[in-house]
């Protein structure tokens, strides 16, 4: 796993992996309905993309695709970590625990 910084080239990316984590993994504990609030599929991209740059965003890449990112405020507030749908329980403690430095990181 490779980690790096939040390129705004990323948005789209990350909108879907988002969606798709939602939709696809927490589908096993939320009500269809819940999902949709919590992940609708209509991301203002200006937004996200504001947000990533004004907070510290790392992405986590495997296998030549986006399988992780996170984003904490200067504050420290993690706003957001999602692992891919694909790579749930695949990353490997020492790879998570990189990961989750990198984020709080920020702080």
């Amino acid at each position: 796993m490779f980690i790096r910084r939040y390129q705004s080239g990323d948005c789209r990316e990350l909108a879907e992996l988002f969606y798709n984590t939602v939709h696809g993994v927490n589908c096993r504990d939320y009500t269809k309905e819940q999902l949709d609030a919590w992940a609708c599929g209509l991301v203002d991209m200006e937004t996200w993309n504001r947000s990533f740059e004004e907070h510290f965003t790392v992405i986590a890449q495997a296998e030549g695709r986006i399988t992780g990112f996170g984003d904490m405020s200067a504050d420290g507030y993690l706003d957001r970590l999602y692992v891919h749908r694909d790579y749930q329980g695949t990353v490997q403690p020492e790879d998570a625990d990189d990961f989750l430095q990198q984020v709080a990181g920020a702080r």
